[in-house]
């Protein structure tokens, strides 16, 4: 499947970090327990092993956060994985570099996590609210985010790596990623039925 997908074909969310093992399934799995179908939510990693588990304090942080890390195994980042994805959001600039030399067409729909929550904060809710079709409506967010780019000051795009840290780091990259989250998945929660 090339490009993005269509409206009947639902959404997918792609998360980028290094290893896979931490920032990534973090993030991943935080937008898994928020949103269900239409999207599609996966992980990768620039630099990742297939099928290794979450890092242990990573999958203590994300509990906390509300998010479940059963069944959870790394992939690394290819090419296919970032053609079809509708959204790609990575944890710092350099990896946002590095899927946009995979491909210059992920450029539009591809940020860093906090970079895109910082957008998604100014962005005019009505504009993407008002698409009763949930994939319809995460378009309209990566479009008017994406018109945003350039104008919106982000002072910290980047969620620091901590692997290998004390508890401490991963506690503040798990906030740092629930808070750069929270309004992008406020405004793609599925509405209720009329």
């Amino acid at each position: 499947m090339e490009g993005t997908c269509d409206a009947r074909a639902g959404f997918r969310i792609l998360f980028v970090c290094t290893g896979n093992i931490c920032r990534s399934p973090l993030a991943e799995r935080l937008t898994r327990s928020a949103l269900g179908p239409p999207f599609e939510v996966g992980s990768a990693g620039t630099h990742a092993e297939h099928g290794r588990e979450m890092a242990q304090r990573a999958r203590r942080v994300l509990v906390r956060l509300g998010g479940d890390p059963s069944g959870f195994v790394s992939r690394p980042l290819t090419g296919a994985l970032v053609a079809t994805a509708d959204l790609i959001l990575t944890a710092t600039s350099a990896h946002r570099a590095d899927v946009v030399t995979m491909r210059l067409s992920a450029a539009p729909h591809t940020f860093t996590i906090a970079e895109f929550g910082a957008l998604a904060q100014e962005v005019d809710a009505a504009a993407v609210t008002g698409h009763r079709d949930a994939a319809a409506r995460a378009r309209a967010l990566v479009a008017e985010a994406h018109a945003l780019r350039g104008l919106v000051r982000v002072d910290e795009p980047d969620v620091p790596d901590p692997i290998g840290g004390f508890p401490w780091v991963y506690r503040a990259a798990g906030r740092k990623i629930a808070a750069s989250l929270a309004v992008p998945l406020r405004l793609l929660t599925p509405l209720p039925a009329s």
